[in-house]
């Protein structure tokens, strides 16, 4: 049940969605008795796309997200030794696009992929698993982990070297089968690699699953140093919204439910 909610509440609580239903509904009511109420109720969809759309609120949403965890290296990971294993989290391969076109197709979040690559070769001696399988809400599209043996072969890397986990459906999942699979012992450190943005929710997941991680965050969206100004780019802003608006969802619904450690973890 909680697979489904997280699948279908969420893209009815994205901004563009809300503001186009509001929209939709101002329309339906000026065509019936209703007129003035519908008016209304476009004038404020219009309101909220100015707002939503030429406003930054998105990139100030994310850039919240994305500072939460210092990058590895700045918080000392690497002072520590070379850590046990690695998690890369799935997110950075679209499997359908994958299997229609033959050639492993990566999005936005391909820094995390990126990341593996760096990291089997600055640490040869660490344990790899890559977390991800299909996370359609029907089940019915390829896994991803399926389509990550050529990127491998682009590396240089053995596919031997890299554990694939493609059962995962969300992030809970993700941190669930990585552990079964990894099987943590006290004193192991492991390091999770996942989009920065996405890292607070991962995190707590990880640790209410019993699987202590160091954040290693990757594919960051925004400047560090955050301009907070208006932008004409109104479709990449409603993107950019609806996506910090997912997590910060996601951090408000997994707290909730005790899938995650705490509301807004924390290093």
């Amino acid at each position: 049940m909680f697979f489904i909610m997280s699948k279908t509440v969420t893209v009815l609580l994205q901004p563009s969605n809300l503001i186009l239903l509001i929209g939709v509904v101002g329309l339906a009511l000026m065509l019936m008795r209703w007129r003035r109420a519908g008016i209304r109720l476009v004038v404020a969809s219009v309101i909220l796309l100015f707002i939503a759309g030429l406003l930054p609120l998105g990139a100030y949403m994310t850039h919240v997200l994305e500072r939460r965890f210092p990058l590895w290296e700045q918080s000392g990971g690497p002072a520590r030794g070379a850590p046990t294993g690695i998690v890369v989290l799935g997110g950075a391969v679209s499997p359908l696009l994958s299997q229609q076109t033959g050639l492993t197709a990566v999005n936005g979040d391909a820094g995390r992929v990126l990341a593996l690559a760096h990291l089997a070769r600055a640490f040869p001696g660490a344990r790899i698993i890559y977390s991800g399988g299909d996370g359609s809400l029907l089940g019915n599209k390829p896994r991803e982990a399926d389509y990550i043996g050529p990127l491998l072969d682009d590396f240089g890397l053995a596919r031997a070297r890299v554990e694939l986990e493609p059962a995962s459906r969300n992030t809970v999942e993700n941190a669930v089968f990585s552990r079964q699979m990894a099987q943590p012992k006290p004193g192991e450190r492991w390091l999770l690699v996942t989009s920065a943005q996405h890292m607070p929710r991962a995190v707590g997941a990880f640790r209410a699953a019993g699987f202590p991680v160091e954040a290693y965050p990757v594919a960051y969206q925004v400047e560090r140093q955050l301009r907070l100004r208006p932008g004409f780019t109104v479709g990449h802003n409603l993107a950019r919204l609806d996506r910090a608006t997912n997590e910060w969802v996601g951090l408000i619904a997994y707290w909730a439910t005790g899938r995650s450690s705490a509301l807004f973890p924390a290093p």
